[in-house]
């Protein structure tokens, strides 16, 4: 396994200090990288690997996550959409960007782009397609369950070691080879005095979210994006499932898309930047060279 080398770099965002890592040239193109949920900067390490142009690559790890400070308000989208454009204010004030997010990173970058069109030329979403519709008789039961669980904050168990940290990735996706598993383990977590070790987030991103998610919202935001958007989904994917809508309604929440591409990598799971890496490179720098 070839490794390009990444440098780390701390950016004062709204108050908190923020890690961003950084592959490539400085004056090559520059793409933005945003990662999922309980993840890290670190997990597009494949997916650059991959990439056969130059490019400069700059992925933050999102507040609460890898080296990036935590917060004791919280973790809300607005908060992500403003750490982001403090971002790409401190590294690309005057030009429009290219935005490619995993997972809760895609459904970040899909509202952004919507919200400053003129600040966005590409956007690449991988396996998000928004959220669940929420049911408005369920907020009584989300909220007491906030409640709840913020008299008594979650936690993290440790890890024996980074060995089973490395286990444990691999039980969450059975496609992730041992030495990719390795890598990613000694940045998914850190190792403590005794040996164990500790995963590098804030465990208060586990907390039930009190605000409901709105479909209707993010569909507005959707048609306001101005920039081709490239939509790619796994195969093997649990994240359709998830949304539980079928093949015509799933269709119709894309279709909010004025300048869609939709593409679907085979015998890939929703880490489909593990799984895939050279195929998923391939189809972006195709979307990226589009005239």
């Amino acid at each position: 396994m070839v490794i390009k080398p990444s440098v780390s770099r701390f950016v004062p965002i709204r108050g908190l200090q923020y890690h961003v890592r950084c592959w490539g040239d400085a004056d090559a193109p520059r793409l933005f990288m945003l990662h999922g949920w309980m993840d890290g900067s670190a997990s597009f390490q494949f997916l650059v690997d991959a990439l056969t142009q130059d490019w400069q690559v700059l992925a933050p790890d999102w507040r609460g996550y890898g080296l990036s400070e935590w917060t004791p308000q919280g973790y809300w989208i607005p908060d992500y959409l403003a750490d982001l454009e403090a971002l790409l204010l401190h590294y690309a004030p005057d030009q429009p960007v290219k935005l490619i997010g995993h997972s809760l990173g895609g459904n970040l970058v899909c509202h952004y782009a919507g919200i400053r069109p003129e600040r966005v030329s590409h956007v690449v979403s991988l396996d998000a397609f928004g959220l669940p519709h929420s049911e408005a008789g369920k907020a009584p039961a989300r909220l007491r369950d906030w409640l709840d669980q913020i008299r008594q904050p979650p936690s993290f168990a440790p890890y024996a070691n980074m060995a089973a940290v490395a286990a444990r990735l691999q039980k969450n996706n059975p496609r992730l080879s041992a030495d990719k598993a390795a890598f990613l383990a000694q940045h998914w977590a850190e190792v403590l005095p005794d040996g164990s070790a500790r995963l590098r987030a804030d465990p208060a991103h586990k907390l039930a979210n009190p605000v409901a998610y709105q479909l209707d919202e993010a569909l507005a935001c959707w048609r306001a994006i101005t920039a081709p958007v490239l939509v790619v989904e796994a195969a093997d994917s649990f994240m359709r499932g998830w949304i539980k809508e079928d093949d015509a309604a799933f269709d119709a929440r894309l279709s909010a898309f004025r300048n869609l591409q939709r593409h679907k990598i085979e015998d890939a799971g929703h880490m489909l930047h593990h799984d895939q890496p050279e195929r998923l490179a391939a189809v972006i720098e195709t979307f990226l060279a589009a005239p």
